[in-house]
């Protein structure tokens, strides 16, 4: 499908104008409702469905298995309990110093500025995170500021949430400037799916307002399949590398989406054409909810040795484990060559 209308559409309509109901999504793609039983309907109210329109518009119709839709789609598995998945994966509570901020490895500090998403991954390790209680406030940023100074080890900000490109270009410009008011910080990543489910939020806007700053910006995105990658979206990534921003990606394996080297192949050839460098392979977060995307390990190890052979070093990205409480990622069966 290729609807050239998301092409003129700006980012702000097509955020306010989510599919939200899993019944329209079945109907855009021409697949039957049978699929959502009453389980699954469940699961749609406890983890509501959103995605965007362009994200639609890259999915196969009348293809019940389209790799897009399976991370969207709600599954009556996700209601089913496992011991090993639980609500906080990751110990992110355990690193909630104030609100909004996570502090988890030495020098770097991650702010969630919102718990809003343009799409919701099925597969999201922040699913339970409880955003409304941890989201900074306008006047809490001297306590932020005067942690980070307290800090000094401290060089790098990644702002996170929830998406942080779903806030408008003023809010996220407002905390910009205030990390670029402070020299310690020499980095400032920016986490978002955003560009991949609706690319039209990198506008003249967006690549002004992330020009001549003192920090170094780097942008991370998150895309687990090249179908994801059109050529409209990377014209629209290459607009950011054009004036000097990096671009990475961080992808997921995922059972029955991507969990296969030459798919993972694809995905990096695609990513080299956007001037996206890829980043890390994450293997699946043990998230409530999420237990039935997870892959054998015996069978990822298999699926990266592969990798390593179907590509260059330069396009094999860093296959990783995050733990709660270690103080960095953990590699997985070696590093790239």
């Amino acid at each position: 499908m290729t609807n050239y209308l998301f092409q003129e559409q700006n980012w702000q309509t097509q955020l306010s104008q989510l599919v939200t109901d899993p019944y329209q999504l079945l109907e855009l793609l021409q697949l039957s409702p049978s699929s959502l039983n009453s389980t699954a309907l469940l699961a749609a109210q406890q983890f509501k469905l959103r995605v965007p329109r362009a994200f639609v518009e890259k999915m196969q119709i009348a293809n019940p298995l389209d790799p897009l839709l399976l991370q969207v789609l709600p599954h009556h598995l996700e209601m089913q309990e496992h011991p090993d998945f639980v609500s906080d994966p990751l110990g992110e509570e355990a690193a909630n110093q104030l609100p909004g901020v996570l502090h988890k490895y030495r020098s770097r500090f991650l702010l969630t500025l919102t718990g809003a998403c343009a799409v919701h991954c099925r597969y999201c390790f922040r699913r339970h995170f409880p955003y409304q209680e941890n989201l900074p406030k306008q006047d809490d940023w001297p306590d932020i500021r005067d942690y980070l100074l307290a800090h000094p080890e401290i060089n790098e900000v990644i702002l996170s949430g929830g998406d942080p490109l779903t806030l408008s270009d003023r809010k996220l410009g407002l905390w910009i400037d205030r990390l670029d008011s402070l020299k310690q910080i020499k980095v400032l990543r920016i986490h978002s799916r955003v560009p991949v489910v609706i690319p039209n939020r990198i506008d003249e806007h967006f690549c002004a307002l992330l020009k001549n700053r003192g920090l170094k910006i780097i942008l991370v995105i998150h895309s687990n399949h090249a179908a994801e990658l059109d050529d409209y979206t990377c014209q629209q990534l290459q607009r950011l590398t054009a004036q000097g921003i990096w671009i990475f990606n961080q992808a997921v394996l995922l059972k029955g989406i991507n969990d296969n080297a030459n798919i993972l192949a694809e995905l990096s050839q695609r990513l080299m054409a956007a001037n996206v460098i890829p980043y890390y392979l994450h293997v699946l977060d043990k998230v409530k909810g999420a237990q039935h995307f997870d892959t054998d390990p015996q069978h990822v190890e298999n699926i990266y040795s592969e990798l390593l052979s179907l590509l260059p070093g330069y396009l094999v990205p860093k296959l990783v484990r995050e733990i709660a409480g270690e103080p960095n990622k953990t590699p997985l069966y070696g590093a790239s060559p």
